[in-house]
């Protein structure tokens, strides 16, 4: 009797798992004690002036709009602030196994205190936790700019060449960092589900990254207190607190 050698069973090629992107604003942070900007509460209502200290071009001629800067940042909750229930929500779904990628418009590095590995934020607008020289380009911690601050310092020039330092956030006027943008459209283009937390999506180019992932067949779901501009592409719109609401959708998302 003649046999058959037998076959050896196809490959099984275990089922892409889903890329999260998370698109976080102001709205995510204020539980850790950091207000938002357009809120009803929020800085730019309760005091327009202080646009003009994040205002590049108000920052660069006006050494009074520099002190007070700096005053703001050495007063501000920001370096001080810890992650919350909705930043280590997002950790967690990473730690998960889950593909996430958070791109963000705070300046805050809450996302990265909370576990979620630096390559895995885009920092749309920068970072509050470095100081930028505008002369010759060089970065230092912020920690460092304030202790000249606190010493008598009102505004510290760069140690290196005597520049105009700032923090190395994207201040009005300025251009979002070209590398990073780009990268952010190419995560919210691949993404399957698509998450707009705390953020009004009135800031462009960073609001446009909802439509373009609902364009390109995410599931769109935006949790803010308010409406927004692209509430009519989302698959689903939630109102309820951020500290509550994310932990319990993203609890649905993991394995």
């Amino acid at each position: 009797m003649t046999g058959t050698a037998p076959t050896s069973p196809a490959p099984h090629n275990a089922p892409r798992r889903p890329l999260v992107a998370i698109l976080s604003g102001a709205g995510i942070s204020t539980d850790s004690g950091i207000p938002d900007y357009r809120g009803p509460n929020g800085l730019w209502r309760q005091d327009p002036e202080a646009e003009k200290l994040v205002t590049y071009e108000y920052y660069m001629n006006d050494p009074e709009i520099r002190r007070r800067s700096w005053r703001m940042r050495q007063d501000g909750p920001a370096l001080r602030a810890r992650p919350n229930a909705a930043h280590e929500a997002i950790a967690r779904l990473e730690r998960s196994g889950v593909p996430v990628r958070v791109i963000t418009q705070n300046v805050d590095g809450l996302h990265q205190l909370a576990g979620v590995p630096d390559r895995k934020v885009l920092e749309l607008h920068g970072t509050a936790r470095t100081v930028l020289c505008t002369g010759c380009g060089a970065r230092s911690p912020m920690s460092e700019a304030l202790e000249r601050v606190a010493a008598g310092d009102p505004d510290p020039a760069c140690t290196g060449c005597g520049g105009i330092l700032k923090s190395a956030t994207v201040m009005f006027g300025e251009r979002l960092d070209p590398e990073v943008l780009g990268t952010a459209v190419s995560v919210a283009q691949a993404a399957d589900v698509f998450i707009a937390v705390g953020t009004s999506l009135q800031v462009q180019p960073a609001a446009s990254l909802a439509g373009l992932a609902a364009e390109h067949g995410a599931r769109l779901i935006i949790v803010n207190a308010e409406p927004t501009p692209y509430d009519e592409l989302a698959a689903e719109t939630i109102r309820t607190p951020i500290g509550t609401a994310l932990p319990e959708l993203l609890a649905t998302l993991a394995p």
